[in-house]
């Protein structure tokens, strides 16, 4: 069997249930009721899945000027990791609620910048899942504990002064929020409206159709226009948090433009310095 680096399909999956080397993730999150969210998982979840906490296990709330979801370190993570039993050998599948938008392209990614490669979202998530009917349980599973060793790739991690040196130079920078948020009109979450100067906006909403991701070709003839001939690691993407950017990062591998980078402060991490320059309007 091949293995799963971008996406999966629900049906695929299915058919892998109990394989020794495949453990599935549950990383559905309510950015406004987080107790909620778990509690769906132990509700009912794919057989065998770990369930993941958005601000528990995929942040650091602890870190100071790192936007609302701070990147967590990586000797955290892979502990975090060793504790699911997820070892650098395992195919991983992490899903959310549906289109991966949230918390789930986030995990993919976290994984991927440590080198973890052979893991993928499942397309369409949850809510795919259950339409065709698939097994799930309620049964939380015991993992036994592992050792995870590996650090990340820092070239794919920005901060505010690295993504001034990549816009200074001619790289692109891609902020996933929706168009009215880029433009400043409205700004439901943080304190400022705007983006970053110098930024272009393509809405995460825009890789999907009918809730899962277009095809491979179909992102490809989209994000061309946008990367102009860039090579990927002249590219990072941004949001509010840090979190649906890692939808675009999941595209754009899912394209074949693998190597993009993450402004891990994304919008929310931008503004906590009043001295930086804020935007509004089109790019």
């Amino acid at each position: 069997m091949s293995d799963w680096t971008t996406l999966v399909a629900a049906e695929d999956l299915a058919a892998a249930l109990g394989r020794d080397d495949l453990i599935v993730i549950d990383t559905r999150t309510s950015l406004s009721d987080r107790a909620a969210s778990e509690q769906a998982y132990r509700d009912a979840h794919i057989p065998g899945a770990r369930y993941a906490d958005l601000d528990r296990d995929l942040s650091d709330q602890r870190k100071p000027g790192g936007g609302r979801h701070p990147w967590p370190d990586a000797a955290d993570f892979v502990a975090t990791l060793g504790r699911w039993g997820v070892t650098p050998q395992h195919q991983v599948v992490v899903y959310d609620a549906a289109d991966g938008a949230l918390a789930a392209s986030r995990l993919w990614f976290l994984l991927r910048v440590l080198g973890h490669r052979r893991v993928a979202v499942l397309d369409g998530g949850w809510q795919r899942w259950t339409a065709l009917g698939l097994p799930t349980d309620a049964e939380v599973p015991a993992p036994q504990a592992t050792r995870y060793e590996a650090d990340y790739d820092a070239r794919r991690l920005l901060d505010a002064q690295q993504v001034r040196s990549l816009l200074d130079s001619g790289g692109l920078l891609i902020d996933a929020r929706a168009g009215e948020r880029f433009r400043g009109e409205v700004e439901p979450l943080d304190k400022v409206a705007g983006h970053v100067p110098g930024a272009r906006n393509r809405a995460f909403a825009l890789n999907l159709e009918d809730g899962r991701f277009k095809s491979p070709q179909a992102l490809a003839q989209e994000f061309a226009p946008l990367l102009q001939g860039r090579a990927p690691q002249q590219v990072a993407a941004m949001c509010g948090s840090g979190v649906t950017a890692c939808h675009h990062l999941l595209a754009l591998t899912h394209a074949g433009f693998d190597g993009a980078g993450l402004y891990t402060g994304s919008w929310s991490g931008w503004i906590e310095d009043p001295q930086r320059p804020v935007a509004t309007g089109e790019a």
